[in-house]
């Protein structure tokens, strides 16, 4: 994603999770544990630190391959070993305004 379609210049390099499925339902499950307007809880046996902020690009079969593009900031992490899924909560902190779309019809299905 280029850093000048949201206005502005980083300093620091942003870590990008950026992952294709073939479907909607391996992107739920395979990945993405929940996801809402505000976030979503990304799945992973490597979660990276609190405060790291991502790239983030998910490409999905919904009725046709859709593409969800953003930013996001890890706001929580549940490592291996915990008893619970590993993996890291992410909020959006910019969305393209197609992916924001994205992610009703996706809540719309639920």
């Amino acid at each position: 994603m280029d850093e000048r379609q949201f206005g502005g210049q980083r300093k620091d390099e942003r870590i990008t999770v950026n992952r294709e499925f073939r479907d909607l339902d391996q992107f739920i499950v395979e990945y993405v544990r929940n996801i809402s307007k505000s976030g979503v809880f990304i799945k992973s046996d490597d979660p990276l630190p609190v405060g790291t902020e991502v790239n983030l690009k998910f490409t999905v079969i919904m009725d046709e391959l859709e593409t969800m593009e953003g930013v996001g900031k890890v706001v929580r992490v549940v490592k291996p070993g915990s008893g619970q899924t590993p993996g890291m909560g992410v909020v959006f902190t910019r969305l393209t305004s197609y992916s924001s779309g994205l992610i009703e019809k996706l809540l719309a299905r639920s």
